[in-house]
Order: C-alpha cells, then structure tokens, then sequence
C-alpha cells in the first residue's frame, strides 16, 4: 500500500522547520522506524538527504526511537515504544505525520532528532547510588525482600525515552523522576541516600519540567508501562526530603 508520510525537516537547530510529505510503499508489518529506513534508502539512491531520526537496539530497550506518530508519542498503541509500532493496514494514499517529540525541554536537533539532555540532568542530579568501594556484601546481608526487589526492578524497567514528558500536556517529568526515586529509595543500601537524593531530583525537576497533570498521558505511552502511582513517589519524596 501507498501511504503519504507528513514528515517534519529541520536542517538545524536554530533553522525554521516545516513539513514535507513523501509517497513510500508500505508494509504493514514494518515498524516506524522500518518505514522511514525504507523512505531514506528510496532517497539516498536518487541522491537526496536521508531524513534524520534517532534509533539504536530496535529491541525497546535503549529508548533512542522518539517520534510522534499523529500527534502521539512512539505511536497509536499503548506502551510501545516506536521500533515496536507497526503500521498496520491503513487506507490507500492515507497520510500519516511523523514529527520530533514536542517539549520545551527537547529542542529540535535535526528533523525527528531532539536533544534529551534535560533528562539526563535529572539523573546526574540523584539517578544513581553511592557507596563505599571494597568488596561487595553478600546478598543475604542486605535485607531486601523479595517484593521490594520485584518493585524496585519494576520501576528501574524505564528506558529513559522521554515518552511521558513528550505526552503531558505540561512538559511533566514525574513518571520518569517517581520511577528513579521508587527504584532506589526501595532498597537497602541506595535507600540511605534517599533525603539527599530527592532533594536534589526535585530541584532539578521544578526548574526545567512543568507541574503533573495527573490525568495520565505518561503512563498511556509508556513503554516500559511504569504505572501512574509511581507520580506519587515524587511527592512523598518532596516532603520526606525536608
């Protein structure tokens, strides 16, 4: 099938985008990120420049592939991450707009490419465990059970995508900044670092990210489906930080 792909181009970061539309041949079972393969290998061989997009394992792992598909982060279905996205059967000539994440913390870099950098400031602030070097405890010395390990490995399932503040309305990071703190604040020994690590997760957060609507757009896309409780983690952590 024939699908008109409404793609966003910007040359630079400081260049005024625009849309352009390009006619591929689709399957339906190629992902996103398989079509627009398919799209620049159509437009390298007629000498044109390829569309530039993010992408690294494509095994919803690594969380490079965001994009809007329409308007909604990775894609149409939920917690799916783009590489994971088919196109599915659609109308003949229907078209589809791909474009960066929208978010004023992510400028545009080039086309689908967007700068992530602010997330990465959440986790340099306090996405991370201090301990002293020297041989490691043995596992039975640290008291975690085995449901606080279950939760902390569900929250440290976030590939860091950026999918939830792409979502919000607000330009909120809470699910990705609930899930860091949940993560380490359920466990023994990166759980002593708990009161200084939210005090400063927080800071960062309040000064580049919006407030959270609570009305779930995040967890919708998540692809690692953090679920939306993980928001109040931002909270309790807020206040046991004073």
């Amino acid at each position: 099938m024939k699908l008109k792909l409404k793609v966003w181009r910007q040359s630079r970061p400081d260049a005024a985008g625009t849309y352009r539309t390009y006619e591929v041949d689709a399957d339906p079972t190629m992902s996103w990120l398989e079509l627009l393969d398919h799209l620049n290998a159509q437009r390298m061989r007629a000498g044109k420049e390829p569309i530039a997009f993010d992408s690294d394992c494509r095994e919803g792992i690594c969380g490079a592939c965001g994009l809007l598909v329409n308007g909604r982060p990775h894609g149409e279905s939920d917690n799916l991450p783009a590489c994971h996205q088919r196109v599915g059967n659609r109308s003949e000539g229907e078209v589809v707009t791909l474009e960066p994440f929208r978010a004023r913390q992510y400028p545009v870099i080039k086309d689908l490419m967007v700068d992530r950098s602010s997330l990465d400031a959440l986790l340099m602030a306090g996405g991370y465990s201090e301990t002293d070097t020297g041989t490691a405890p043995d596992a039975d010395e640290v008291g975690n059970t085995h449901d606080v390990a279950e939760h902390a490995l569900d929250m440290a399932a976030c590939i860091g995508c950026g999918a939830c503040v792409a979502a919000c309305p607000n330009g909120s990071a809470n699910l990705f900044v609930g899930a860091k703190l949940s993560h380490l604040a359920a466990l023994q020994i990166p759980g002593r670092q708990r009161r200084k690590r939210a005090r400063a997760m927080v800071a960062v957060l309040d000064a580049n990210f919006g407030p959270c609507s609570l009305y779930g757009e995040c967890a919708k896309v998540c692809p690692a489906d953090i679920p939306l409780a993980a928001v109040a983690a931002v909270m309790r952590d807020r206040a046991y930080s004073k």
